[in-house]
């Protein structure tokens, strides 16, 4: 197997994930110019089951483990995750290989007639499939009617143009990559709507016995970004990772340092607990377990704990 020269990268079909591939591909096209990189699309039980909700299907890993099925028997050599979808706890005998420098983390809305999140009516129905924005989206407007969504970006503004919706919420980085940011009728700010774990960000999952991809890839990794996920990760670990409770974080990086943010909610958002913590971004695991733990004990445990007891 060494010196292969075709390698297949492994990504899920929809036309967000392919662009995402795409860009890794072009990154190790212009790094090694002497292997062919190929995209081998794979589904997902989370593409094949549209119509159930995430959590029904077991969360967001369900978009990861078909390309991690694949990867470790060998059929492909590679694959590219939205990080936000992989779980905090990898598969044996994988690792992230490198995480690509971070597009724009936060969420966007996007409405009929281009309105704002504070100009939306009373009762005006929002389409989100996460309990995170859902929570968000309630604790800054008690008013609102937040409906389960699910499919691609395509699918959901379809759906909005058809009258189901008012308005959706979606990661903006998924629209800047399909060049959908006209549709977009305001950018969300931190302050409102922490967002989730990694997102923005890119992952290269190779198989850690793959020294040889493992090299090809490595330059791809940026540091930044790498330390700032690794932050939030280790934060949504600490808290307990697989639970359905509305969790989000975010950190960024600049001159060595980190500024990470937290939240933990009910689902409805009465309850909101929110905290930061600055540090050294050369100890960013230990920051989000730091801030884990300040904010269990603010009473995110008890969140945590009736959340776990009504499931």
């Amino acid at each position: 197997m060494a010196n292969r020269r075709t390698l297949l990268i492994g990504t899920r079909g929809s036309r967000l994930a392919r662009a995402q591939a795409e860009a890794a591909r072009g990154m190790l096209s212009f790094l090694h110019p002497d292997r062919d990189w190929l995209l081998r699309e794979i589904r997902s039980e989370g593409d094949v089951r549209r119509q159930a909700s995430l959590a029904s299907i077991g969360g967001r890993g369900v978009f990861v483990k078909a390309l991690e099925d694949k990867l470790l028997a060998g059929e492909i050599d590679l694959a590219v995750h939205s990080l936000k979808d992989m779980p905090t706890q990898l598969t044996t005998g994988l690792k992230i290989g490198a995480v690509l420098p971070r597009e724009d983390a936060r969420d966007a809305l996007v409405s009929r007639g281009g309105l704002t999140l504070d100009d939306l009516p009373s009762g005006a129905v929002v389409g989100s499939g996460s309990a995170r924005r859902r929570a968000q989206l309630l604790a800054y407007r008690s008013d609102l009617v937040v409906q389960d969504v699910r499919g691609n970006v395509d699918t959901r503004l379809r759906k909005l143009s058809s009258g189901g919706y008012d308005a959706m919420i979606l990661a903006a980085a998924a629209l800047i990559r399909l060049q959908r940011t006209s549709a977009i009728s305001q950018w969300l700010p931190l302050t409102l709507m922490l967002p989730a774990v990694g997102q923005g960000a890119l992952a290269v999952e190779v198989r850690e016995s793959d020294e040889e991809v493992r090299e090809l890839v490595q330059p791809l990794n940026h540091r930044p970004t790498e330390r700032a996920v690794s932050a939030e990760r280790a934060f949504l670990l600490a808290l307990g990772g697989g639970c359905t409770v509305p969790v989000a974080a975010y950190a960024a990086v600049a001159h060595g340092r980190l500024l990470l943010q937290g939240l933990v909610a009910n689902l409805n958002g009465k309850k909101v607990i929110r905290d930061s913590l600055r540090g050294s971004s050369r100890n960013a695991e230990a920051a989000g377990r730091r801030l884990a733990a300040r904010m269990l004990s603010q009473g995110a445990a008890q969140i945590l704990r009736e959340a776990a007891g009504g499931q």
